[in-house]
């Protein structure tokens, strides 16, 4: 690889309220070691959008002294749906709600207004990439590894080879519209779980803040109707307490997320039997709480990911590392990558 001197390259994150930026060196070097946020301002259009983008890079290079000169190239992710090239979905998307947005050539864009390279992956690819890179090492390129991430959504990556499989139209690797089996994992009497996506019985309809909201936390506080977040309102905020009650050892609340690490053990499952990877991560807020928490969220995920004893000789199931800058630092090395032709 290149002497770390000689170039470098920059990854953004692309949020609902921030960008994150970083900056990797040729020789593979991250030259940030914190967050490095600016307002994204994605509510209010593209054309604001990217500008915000322009302020993050050069808010970067002056973080870190880095000349403008010696940027090569850019990595850019966001969220999706979007197709492998940055296009943003016709309908438009959570994050990209302006009709602005609607199909717009999001990479294209920021390229066109950077004149440099512009690599670009959705944000659950680029965190798995980053993952899959911490993990291995020097070892990444020999390497393959499946990603789900609990946010809104259920995002996540697959990674073969050290590279980021994005498919024919840019969708693979969306873990979370994946069916699941359901018998087994619901109570009986528990309704079939529905997807924003418009499906049914779907791993994001169970493991993701959006599932706890719209199907696993209304029917759990059916069976415990005494319980204090019947009285929070919207339900909404509600969903986003029960992760605190979770780490105290609530009852509801850690069966709301044993059914949700069920969910992704019975994902990871399916990975098993079709990539068959060396690693499984999981990320998200889980990663987030308290440890205690964490590993019994893991340890579930573990104990329903069901791997045939040579799997089980050589896989690991593990934590995103460096999740609130995993994105940006996926993103660098994806433009790396592009780089230096791996």
């Amino acid at each position: 690889m290149a002497d770390a001197g000689s170039w470098v390259v920059v990854g953004l994150d692309n949020g609902g309220t921030s960008n994150n930026a970083t900056i990797l060196d040729a020789s593979g070097r991250f030259l940030v070691d914190r967050l490095v946020e600016t307002p994204s301002l994605v509510r209010e259009g593209p054309e604001i959008a990217v500008e915000q983008l322009v302020l993050a890079l050069q808010n970067v290079l002056d973080v870190t002294g880095t000349a403008a000169e010696r940027v090569r190239a850019v990595g850019l992710d966001t969220p999706g749906p979007a197709s492998a090239n940055g296009v943003i979905s016709s309908k438009g998307a959570t994050n990209f709600v302006d009709p602005g947005w609607y199909g717009y050539d999001f990479r294209g864009a920021l390229e066109a207004r950077l004149g440099l390279p512009v690599v670009y992956n959705n944000d659950g690819n680029a965190a798995a990439l980053y993952t899959h890179h911490v993990r291995f090492g020097d070892d990444a390129w020999d390497n393959s590894s499946v990603s789900a991430i609990v946010g809104t959504g259920l995002g996540g990556g697959v990674i073969e080879s050290g590279q980021v499989v994005k498919g024919a139209a840019g969708m693979a690797g969306e873990l979370g519209h994946v069916h699941i089996p359901m018998h087994g994992l619901l109570e009986e009497g528990q309704p079939l779980p529905a997807c924003n996506c418009g499906f049914s019985g779907d791993a994001e309809s169970v493991a993701s803040l959006t599932g706890i909201e719209r199907n696993l936390l209304p029917y759990w506080l059916s069976r415990y109707p005494d319980h204090e977040l019947a009285r929070v309102e919207p339900i909404g905020k509600a969903a986003k307490l029960l992760r605190g009650y979770a780490e105290n050892g609530d009852e509801l609340a850690l069966k709301v997320f044993e059914q949700q690490a069920k969910a992704i053990g019975r994902l990871f499952t399916i990975a098993a039997n079709f990539t068959d990877p060396d690693a499984y991560f999981v990320g998200g807020g889980v990663v987030e709480a308290a440890p205690h928490f964490r590993e019994w969220f893991l340890e579930t995920v573990r104990e329903h990911t069901l791997l045939r004893e040579e799997q089980q000789r050589v896989a690991t199931v593990a934590l995103v590392e460096d999740l609130d800058m995993a994105g940006a630092r996926g993103a660098a090395l994806a433009a790396l990558s592009e780089i230096v032709g791996r």
